[in-house]
């Protein structure tokens, strides 16, 4: 059934567009720039990728693949063909994807966290690690949380290979989500005590002005990978979006 956009007034214009990365009859990948909702929530409507796309192209059947945060900019698939939709959203709900995330971070020792573990894969170096613990989103709550009981996230962290000018105080990691929990990269490296730059969530709550775009989350889908469900050939798509 085509859905019908609904008719706002006084929604907040966000100041930034997307790219499109790759484009085909069955799907569209772009590169999702920060503060830009994937789909409709709360005040947002008209002001997200997807109905931004959907009145782009005039395809009112556009639909996303996966979602990203409203935050955190980098790339995101949407599926334009109905009869593609089960097979690329189950491509990531089955996790048959791998994706790469950067972020910007303190650059301190890090910190032991409260609940998990903390394993170095190359030891004596403390980075590449891997961290597994328990991540809770309760309804309503803004944060997310970890508490202790079974392992249902995990993250590989690395030191990323791009030098931060001028702020010594600041590095780049890379991230490597092996389970796709809500907030799961923000909490996990907030547990070791480097929080992402302009983290509003971690590891306090600060709000802001809806129109304020001052400070970016620091952290962007850099690169994602899988093989295509429907033409079975390997996909890479990259993100071009910096950080800092």
């Amino acid at each position: 059934m085509t859905q019908r956009h609904r008719f706002v007034t006084n929604e907040p214009r966000i100041p930034f567009d997307f790219d499109v990365l790759y484009e085909d009859a069955g799907i569209i990948v772009i590169d999702k720039p920060h503060f830009l909702a994937t789909t409709p929530r709360g005040m947002w409507y008209r002001e997200t990728a997807l109905i931004r796309l959907r009145e782009r192209y005039g395809e009112p059947e556009i639909v996303p693949a996966h979602r990203l945060d409203r935050l955190t900019a980098g790339v995101v698939v949407f599926v334009r063909d109905p009869a593609l939709r089960g097979a690329y959203q189950m491509l990531f709900q089955e996790r048959r994807t791998t994706k790469a995330y950067e972020c910007l971070a303190a650059a301190s020792p890090v910190r032991r966290p409260r609940y998990g573990t903390v394993a170095s894969l190359e030891p004596p170096r403390v980075f590449p690690l891997l961290r597994r613990s328990r991540i809770v989103k309760r309804r309503g709550i803004l944060q997310a949380y970890e508490e202790p009981g079974e392992v249902n996230a995990e993250t590989v962290i690395e030191l990323g290979a791009g030098e931060v000018v001028g702020n010594r105080s600041v590095r780049a990691y890379t991230l490597h989500p092996r389970t796709g929990k809500t907030h799961q990269l923000r909490v996990h490296m907030n547990s070791l005590g480097l929080p992402i730059v302009g983290d509003d969530f971690y590891p306090r709550i600060v709000e802001r002005a809806y129109d304020d775009f001052s400070q970016p989350l620091e952290l962007v889908a850099r690169r994602l990978s899988f093989i295509d469900p429907v033409t079975h050939e390997p996909r890479v798509f990259v993100s071009r979006i910096p950080l800092g």
